[in-house]
């Protein structure tokens, strides 16, 4: 398991080089340049735009625009907000947050720029259903003769939702949290392998996540949508409340956090004395965490902004750049300013501490009940937010190997399984080898997805440009001739 470990740390290194941190930083910052910085100007339309109950934009489509949100977040929220940001902080020292905020703040026009492009370039499947993405907007925007990077794209999205985001991470989360509070000496071993015990509360967790799973995905796309949209505004109000409570009670360290985060970001020695490296490694992790987390440049909002119920691409692209903004300047900052305050003022409580068991620690510490209710409330937390994930993606790369398979409806359901399979092993997979895989193949999907973001970032400019100009000379931005007058 070692030497396995080693050799992903290496492909990994590689692949989350300095080359491709600078691109996605780059990409993020030509489209907030190129659309004027509308990720800060017209966040607030775009918070009206997902709450308004207006119906003239929700036309064809799979999905209404604050579901296709839900299921984007469901997707998003998970467990890169609990355990990921505690593994960039672990990693690559409280800077390592900094550079969260910086990738989400240009990665915000990103996701802008790509769900807008997924709605231009949707198409309706011979069976009636709107598919879309990127690989989309690649073959139809970029040329058939880019056909292969679509597919490139399509094939990688397919490993994420198997072997990264997906399935291994998410689940190997929530059963570590759910083994931390029932068992964690591991007194109840249900079986020993890979060097491992394995407690009985990992086995049952497994199995039961599996067992819901299945039963949401068999479902397919409606199902997940309906159980994203009940589920996710819950989970992230209650971890945001938690989040809110700590920080409150200990409001007069955040200036000192915030300090240290920005200190750390530029001079990592000089704030953990040696024990984080350069700067490099900061950005490294902070930036591959971030982009876990948010997905922005990543590639996989657009395919369900692609099925919301809406004719016009830049409403749509509005409502779904929310999506960068709740994940990482909201709930990720909640969690590392809270995890970044604890370290502060009780270092040695975190010594030998991994993962979510970082996270656990400091709302125990910081939240002002007994540190058993703390560890339940956030062991709650992960599940609904692992699970989600689990659902948005087994979406998302279904909607990859449609694609692939030019909607092989037998291929699909195969794929359920290998999906449901997937889950199953997870709890079983070490934390290290885990976050390993999904950095890699996050890294690899995001490529083709750049290269088409940088392509066809005069289209956004053009649809940006067209939308505004006619909100700024119609009486009423809801009306649906402006809808209509724009698309034709």
């Amino acid at each position: 398991m070692e030497t396995l470990n080693k050799v992903l740390g290496n492909i990994d290194d590689f692949v989350w080089g300095v080359p491709l941190i600078v691109a996605i930083l780059a990409v993020g910052l030509l489209l907030t340049i190129r659309t004027k910085g509308l990720q800060f100007s017209k966040l607030g339309l775009g918070f009206k735009y997902a709450f308004s109950r207006d119906k003239a934009h929700q036309k064809e489509g799979d999905l209404s625009p604050f579901q296709a949100l839900c299921t984007a977040l469901s997707a998003t929220i998970g467990t890169g907000n609990i355990v990921g940001v505690a593994t960039a902080i672990a990693a690559g020292g409280p800077g390592a947050l900094f550079w969260m905020w910086m990738a989400a703040l240009v990665g915000t026009a990103t996701k802008f720029s790509e769900c807008m492009l997924a709605v231009k370039y949707r198409t309706k499947a011979e069976d009636g259903h709107i598919v879309g993405g990127p690989f989309y907007y690649i073959e139809k925007g970029m040329g058939p003769k880019w056909k292969w990077l679509a597919k490139l794209f399509a094939f990688f999205g397919l490993l994420v939702g198997l072997w990264g985001i997906g399935t291994f991470s998410q689940i190997n989360g929530i059963t570590s949290a759910v083994k931390n509070f029932f068992d964690p000496n591991t007194a109840h071993v249900a079986f020993h392998a890979f060097d491992m015990d394995y407690s009985w509360s990992t086995v049952i967790t497994g199995l039961l996540l599996t067992l819901a799973v299945g039963l949401v995905i068999i479902g397919g796309v409606k199902r997940i949508s309906a159980v994203a949209e009940k589920i996710v505004p819950f989970m992230a109000v209650l971890y945001i409340v938690i989040s809110l409570i700590v920080l409150f009670t200990h409001i007069t360290s955040i200036p000192a956090a915030l300090s240290v985060i920005i200190r750390a970001a530029f001079n990592p020695k000089a704030v953990t004395g040696g024990a984080v490296g350069s700067i490099v490694v900061a950005m490294q992790k902070g930036i591959a965490r971030g982009i876990f987390s948010n997905e922005a440049g990543i590639g996989s909002a657009p395919i369900a902004a692609a099925a919301a119920r809406t004719e016009e691409p830049v409403h749509q692209g509005l409502i779904s750049m929310l999506g960068t903004f709740i994940d990482t300047i909201i709930i990720c900052t909640m969690t590392g300013v809270t995890i970044v305050i604890m370290q502060l003022s009780n270092a040695s409580a975190f010594d030998g501490l991994e993962g979510v068991q970082i996270t656990t620690k400091a709302f125990q510490l910081g939240l002002p009940i007994p540190e058993q209710w703390s560890a339940f409330i956030l062991m709650i937390c992960l599940v609904f937010f692992a699970f989600t994930t689990i659902l948005g993606w087994n979406y998302y790369s279904e909607r990859c190997l449609d694609y692939l398979s030019h909607n092989n409806v037998k291929a699909i359901k195969i794929f359920r399984f290998l999906y449901i399979l997937c889950v199953f092993i997870g709890p079983y997979m070490t934390v290290s080898a885990v976050w390993t895989i999904a950095d890699i193949v996050n890294g690899l999907m995001a490529i083709p997805n750049l290269i088409a973001l940088v392509a066809l970032n005069g289209v956004v400019v053009a649809e940006v440009n067209a939308y505004f100009k006619k909100l700024n000379t119609t009486p009423s931005i809801e009306s649906p001739s402006i809808v209509e007058s724009i698309d034709e």
